[in-house]
């Protein structure tokens, strides 16, 4: 049975979450992909305000395609997170508490999320139609000459995520691989 869950996500819910966990996210979440994150991190390297509230905030790794006739947003599917992998570490500490994507996370991310309290979800490649459906509404709220890679405000129900690295570093692609060989055997 899938896990429930809203964002804004405290630390604490967060760190109730377990690598291998599936969720129904709803609630409120950005975009951002690697071009408004190195923006985001030169912010905060001048000292300036950020764009969006960072704390209990949870970033979606996308960059939609244009909605069609009736339509929120077009296809929405995750893209490969490592890309953000030199700016996440900075956001998390700032207050940023999930992220979504695919693929593997650097070591500097896991000891971020393991410190401050954050999860890394995967979403699936290749769904970014039947994902986009989740989002109720979708508003640029800065870098909209970054046009994809624009950072939105997304309002989400029921989006289908796992919990791929939690809290405490344990991460789904290691044991869910150990797991099967050891099946297999």
């Amino acid at each position: 049975m899938p896990i429930s869950i809203t964002a804004p996500m405290t630390r604490e819910q967060a760190r109730a979450l377990k690598a291998g966990d599936s969720c129904l996210l709803s609630g409120t979440i950005y975009t951002a992909r690697d071009a408004a994150h190195k923006r985001l991190c030169a912010l905060v390297e001048e000292g300036k305000p950020l764009p969006i509230d960072l704390k209990d905030s949870v970033i979606y790794f996308v960059g939609p395609t244009p909605a069609k006739p009736g339509q929120v947003i077009g296809s929405a599917g995750p893209t490969t997170s490592y890309r953000m992998d030199a700016y996440s570490p900075t956001l998390i500490a700032l207050g940023q508490t999930g992220m979504i994507g695919k693929g593997k996370r650097g070591e500097e991310v896991v000891e971020a999320m393991k410190i401050h309290g954050a999860v890394y979800f995967g979403a699936i490649g290749g769904c970014g139609a039947l994902l986009g459906r989740c989002v109720k509404k979708s508003e640029i709220v800065a870098y909209e000459d970054l046009g994809a890679e624009a950072i939105r405000r997304l309002e989400v129900e029921d989006f289908p995520v796992t919990v791929v690295i939690d809290s405490r570093g344990n991460n789904l692609y290691e044991t869910g691989r150990a797991g099967y060989l050891e099946s297999v055997k």
